[in-house]
C-alpha cells in the first residue's frame, strides 16, 4: 500500500482491526466504502477470497486482484462472474514496476 501511496495512488484500506492504515482512514468491509474503488488488492488467505470477490462485484470494483501466493479459482469465478478483470499470484508493485508505468500525477 506505501508504494502504492508513493506513486500518486489513491489507497483506501479495508480491514475491520484498524481505523486507520498509513494515514488512511480504514473502513470494516468493502460494503462500507463510499467511494468508487477500481482495484480490490488482497492481502487475505486464499480461503477468504470468495467472499470478498462477492463484495468486489457488489461495490462494481473493476479488477480483483490477488496478491503473489494468493490463488483461488472459485473467487475468481465469481469476480469474473461480476464483470471483474482478476489477477492471481502477483504482487502489484512488482507488476506495475516490470511495465515500467510512470507515477500517477495527484
Amino acid at each position: 500500500m506505501h508504494r502504492l501511496q508513493q506513486l500518486g495512488y489513491r489507497t483506501i484500506p479495508v480491514n475491520p482491526n484498524e481505523t486507520e492504515v498509513l494515514g488512511e482512514k480504514a473502513y470494516p468491509s468493502l460494503l462500507d466504502v463510499t467511494v468508487p474503488i477500481d482495484i480490490v488488492d488482497v492481502f487475505r488467505r486464499a480461503e477468504y477470497t470468495p467472499t470478498i470477490a462477492d463484495h468486489a462485484a457488489k461495490i462494481h470494483a473493476k479488477a480483483l486482484w490477488l496478491q503473489q501466493g494468493i490463488w483461488n479459482e472459485d473467487a475468481a469465478a465469481r469476480a469474473k462472474a461480476g464483470g471483474l478483470t482478476v489477477v492471481m499470484d502477483a504482487c502489484i508493485g512488482t507488476v506495475h514496476a516490470m511495465l515500467q508505468v510512470q507515477h500517477r500525477r495527484v
